[in-house]
């Protein structure tokens, strides 16, 4: 006959091993366990080395709570679109086989551990200027999605803080070439002309007002 295994004061998931109940089912050892929520249970010795028993039930029930509220708000109200970005965010930064993969999780940005909860990164959002239109930024590209170096903002503003823009330094202030074609009133295609195609110095293809033809 084998030596029955010991297992009080054992850890097992959530379950720490109290004492023998004395009871045996099948040949095995029960042993009465307490859980990390409080409740206490007999488990059977080959339930708990196998893992097949590791809280009271709690831990399904936490996820089964989890997923229902996850569902409830990716599919409707007011959350729909906050939910939707989060989901996006974890996808660029988390799912190789996507196409933006290589320009977020590729480059090593990734999502801070408190924001893979979409309920807290829902919160931050409500609280952190979230309305319908904008879309969530990094303030610094080269940083992480976490919630000092994120802000929400809209697409136009969004587009002018990518990585490929081209940024031009003019009297020591530095803009996107939108941008600068928005402050000096100059068609952005033309001033991309006159820089990449004509190469002029930046001072004249910022200063030189458009003619108009005759």
């Amino acid at each position: 006959m084998s030596k029955k295994r010991d297992l009080a004061g054992q850890r097992f998931g959530r379950l720490v091993v109290l004492y023998d109940t004395g009871e045996r089912k099948n040949g095995k050892v029960v042993w009465h366990c307490r859980c990390d929520c409080g409740n206490e249970l007999d488990v059977r010795s080959d339930y708990l080395i196998s893992g097949h028993t590791t809280s009271c039930g709690c831990y399904n029930r936490e996820r089964a709570a989890e997923t229902h509220t996850t569902h409830g708000m990716s599919r409707q109200g007011e959350q729909r679109p906050v939910y939707l970005a989060w989901h996006a965010m974890l996808q660029r930064c988390e799912n190789p086989s996507i196409k933006y993969y290589k320009d977020y999780g590729g480059r090593g940005i990734t999502v801070c551990a408190e924001w893979h909860d979409p309920v807290v990164f829902i919160d931050w959002a409500l609280a952190n200027g979230w309305r319908k239109g904008l879309t969530i930024d990094r303030i610094n590209n080269n940083g992480n999605y976490e919630p000092s170096n994120c802000r929400w903002v809209t697409q136009k503003e969004n587009n002018r803080n990518k990585r490929s823009n081209h940024l031009i330094t003019f009297n020591g202030k530095t803009q996107t070439m939108a941008q600068w074609a928005e402050e000096v009133d100059i068609g952005p295609c033309t001033l991309r002309y006159r820089i990449n195609n004509l190469h002029w110095p930046i001072e004249r293809a910022l200063t030189e007002p458009i003619h108009e033809r005759k």
